[in-house]
This record gives structure tokens, sequence and C-alpha cells, in this order.
């Protein structure tokens, strides 16, 4: 009888009396939990292995936090900033809980690239796990697509326009580039079609693809077995195997305790920054994406034109491809990494491209010294808006339905001068701004009658330079301009 038949046999009976006994037998649970728990582990437990399961705790992680954010957010680009904002700053524990999420991302980046590394040195790969190396592959894929489509959903200066530059790199993409580009977007131009798009990708079409993966890839696991260390014969085990419980689980639940340590940290030693909202008028904003995208967002800019479609779209699709096909590449037996030096050097070459492209884009933005003070001029908005108090959203409707019930006839005089002038093309119905010009709510209580009165008469230069005309109003009329304006509130 073989070591792995020697371990079964040696597993405990099910419970027959109790009220445990009376669940089993109406559940089959000692069954369940023997068939996920008497998992047999060739040459035993082993540290290199928990990677996995981290990655199933942080995808339940993110699922949990991710339904408590939707309770709150609109997927609207009027309403998305506003609901992320009043998460933040005054939902209790919302910006922890944002924060979770956020560093959650990141954190399964890096735990997927630690467990793809691993099955990957340790040459887990072999001995009929194709479909097991295949689904894998797939998941880092969507795991990135959730990480996308994601981080659009708080629709600050950082979100939008990261992802402006994103939907452009897809454009590229020769005979298809711009109907994807439309596709993502909704339109040529992004608003709220392109946060419901990605809402809609984020919170149901990826997490239900990532769930029949997940279920995929653990039922082939458990098809074809844990391949052991690298001294071990993929195709026929030989050394003496260990159940999954509990040496393995207690391994595995160690970097469960140790992410939850380590991301509840963060979340609330280093919250997770919000941003002024999203204008598509600021020409002088400059995107970067996540750190786990700035090897891409540096590779794109070595790539013009023509060359484009080498960049864009020959070179990572061989690269893909190589990847994917690996067991069909690498058809040995032999899993020992000093017996593969032609499977270690592709690797450390691949993994030194992506941290050298990462760290050359860092680089660069830090010796322009324009990049780099406006790199730190953003930086300072995003600080600079998280210490102000959350402010609720005035909808335009209700103010402008109050303000023509405006009880003042003189202000009420002054909103006809207001609208005949066009002044709502900028300043937005009922002064309440648009990406053109700021809200003119609350002037009244900035600036005396006296001092609205010469901003108008007199428009300062940054006025002027967005494009305040000057109007020609006779005394009544501007008073009663000015009586509007001032009761804007």
């Amino acid at each position: 009888m073989s070591p792995l038949h020697e371990n079964q046999n040696d597993a405990s009976p099910e419970v027959a009396t109790g009220f445990r006994g009376w669940l089993n037998r109406r559940t089959g649970l000692d069954s369940l939990l023997r068939g996920a728990l008497d998992e047999p582990i060739p040459g035993g437990a082993r540290l290199a292995y928990i990677f996995g399961s981290g990655l199933l705790f942080i995808f339940l992680s993110q699922i949990i936090t991710g339904v408590f954010l939707a309770l709150y957010y609109v997927p609207s680009a009027d309403h998305a900033h506003t609901t992320v904002a009043y998460i933040t700053k005054s939902v209790t524990a919302g910006s922890f809980l944002r924060g979770l999420h956020s560093y959650g991302a990141s954190a399964m980046i890096v735990v997927l690239l630690l467990h793809l590394s691993q099955t990957y040195l340790y040459g887990a790969y072999k001995g009929r796990r194709e479909l097991l190396w295949f689904s894998g592959c797939v998941l880092f894929v969507l795991v990135l697509g959730m990480a996308f489509t994601g981080y659009l959903l708080p629709w600050d200066q950082k979100a939008y326009f990261a992802t402006a530059v994103g939907t452009n790199a897809a454009s590229e993409m020769p005979l298809i580039g711009e109907s994807v580009k439309r596709l993502m977007r909704g339109g040529t131009d992004m608003g709220t079609l392109t946060i419901s798009r990605f809402f809609v990708a984020h919170v149901f079409l990826i997490p239900a693809c990532i769930f029949a993966l997940v279920a995929s890839h653990l039922f082939l696991f458990r098809k074809v077995g844990a391949a052991g260390p690298f001294t071990e014969d993929p195709l026929e085990p030989t050394q003496k195997a260990e159940f999954f419980y509990p040496r393995q689980i207690l391994m595995d639940l160690s970097l469960t305790a140790l992410l939850i340590i380590g991301l509840g940290c963060l979340a609330f030693f280093m919250p997770v920054q919000l941003g002024p909202p999203a204008n598509p008028a600021d020409a002088q904003y400059i995107p970067r994406p996540e750190w786990y995208y700035l090897p891409i967002f540096q590779w794109l800019k070595y790539w013009h034109g023509a060359a484009s479609v080498i960049g864009v779209l020959v070179i990572p699709t061989v690269l893909a491809l190589a990847i994917v096909a690996l067991p069909f590449l690498d058809r040995s037996v032999e899993r020992r990494p000093w017996k593969r030096p032609v499977a270690m050097s592709a690797y450390l070459f691949v993994m030194c491209a992506l941290i050298g492209l990462g760290l050359r884009s860092k680089d660069l933005d830090r010796r322009d010294p324009e990049i780099a003070q406006q790199l730190a001029k953003q930086k300072a908005e995003e600080v600079a808006y998280m210490s102000e108090p959350f402010e609720p959203e005035l909808s335009s409707a209700s103010l402008a339905a109050a303000n023509v019930a405006l009880a003042d006839p003189l202000a009420a005089k002054g909103k006809a001068i207001f609208e005949s002038h066009y002044c709502t093309a900028c300043h937005g119905e009922g002064g309440v701004g648009t990406a053109a010009a700021p809200a003119l709510i609350g002037t009244g209580a900035k600036f005396s009658t006296d001092q609205i009165t010469e901003l108008l008469r007199h428009p300062t230069a940054k006025m002027k330079a967005g494009g305040m005309p000057t109007p020609e109003l006779s005394p009544d009329e501007m008073n009663a301009l000015v009586a509007y304006v001032a009761s804007l509130k």
C-alpha cells in the first residue's frame, strides 16, 4: 500500500452521536470537511504553499468590504465623488473600510504574483497540470481587470485622468482600438456611462468570472493533487503524504493573520487619500497609475506611431501566449530550478524588466523639475481636500426651484438677468458651478455687495483668463444681479 493510501486510512471516523451526528446525517458535514481538510500533500506541509489560501482570503475580504462600500455608492458622474467623500469623511469607520478595500487590491496582486512565482519556480505546472496553470493565468488577468475598473470609481482627479490614459492606450490596438475605447467609455468622452460600465464590470461581471474560475481552479487542483516539493516527481509522487489539516492549515492561517494585521495597520495609520472631484478641463494635471500598472505605463512611452503596434499588441501578445503555453513548451519532468536554466533566466528577465520599468518611471518623474513640482502640487491638493469637512451635494433642480420663489423682488430680477446673459452656461443652473467656472453658492458670505459689484465690473486676471465677460449693465440691473448672487446659499 502506498504512503498516500496509508494516510487516507488514518483519517478520523465520522461522528455518529450527539448534535454533530444528527447534523452530519442530514447534511453530510463530516464528509464535506474530510474532503476539504484531508487533502494529501506529498512531502508534507510547507510555507511555500500558503499563498493560494491567502489569495482566497483577500478575495473574500474584497467582496465583503466592497458590499459595504456599495451601500453608499452612486455610479454617476454627478454623485460618485460626493458619495465616496461621504464614505471617507462622514460614515463611521468609512475611511478605514475604504482603506481595507484599496490596500486589499494591492495585496491581492502581490500575493498572486508570489503564488504564480512559487508555482513557476517549483515547476508545479508540470504533470497533467496544464488546465490548472491556464486557469491561474486567467485569474491573474481578471484580478488586474478588477483593479483597473475599480480605480475609476472614486471619480477624483487621479482616477479620472489615469483611466483616461488607460482607455486611450486601448485605442492603440489596430483595427479594433477605437471601438474598444468607445465600448469602455460608453462614447467618445468619459462620463456617467463610463462610470456605470466600470461599476457593472467591477461589481458584477468580473467577480462572477473570478468565482467561476476559483471554483474551477480548486476542482482542477484537487483532481491532479498537490505537486509537492520541487524534488518530487510531478506524475507519480513517491514521498510520504501529509494531510492539509492540521499543519498546512495552521501555516495558511498564519499568513491570513499577517494580512489582517498588515491591512488593518495600513488602513488605520495611512488612510487612502481622495482628491478633488474630476475636472476634465484641467489641462495641467499629470496622471500616474497605481504601482502595479507603472511598468506598463512606462513601456507604452517607448512606442509611437506605426511602431506602437509592435509595443502595444505584438510583444505583449507573444509574451502572454508563451506564459499560458508554458506547460506545453516545457514538457520535461525536471522541476529543480538549478536544472532549468532557460526557464529561470526567462523568469529573472521578465521580473527585472517589470521592476526596472516601474523604477524608471519614478526616476524620470523625480528628475524632471516641472513634473515633480506638479505631482507635489497634486499631492498637496489631495491632502488639503481630505482636511476639509464633508459638504453635502446640492442639486441644481432644488436650487433653481428655490430661486424661482425668491421673496426678494430685487434678487428675482437679478436671476432673470443672470439667465439672460447666459451666465448659467459656465456657472451652471442656480450657480452650482461646472467644469468651466466655479460655483457661486456662498459668495454672499465671503464678499460684501460692494466687493461683488467691483468683481463684476472689473474681473480679476484669473477670471478674465477663464472667459469671464464684463457685463454692460445699468446701476439698477447691477444691483439686482448682485442681490441675486449674494442670495445663493
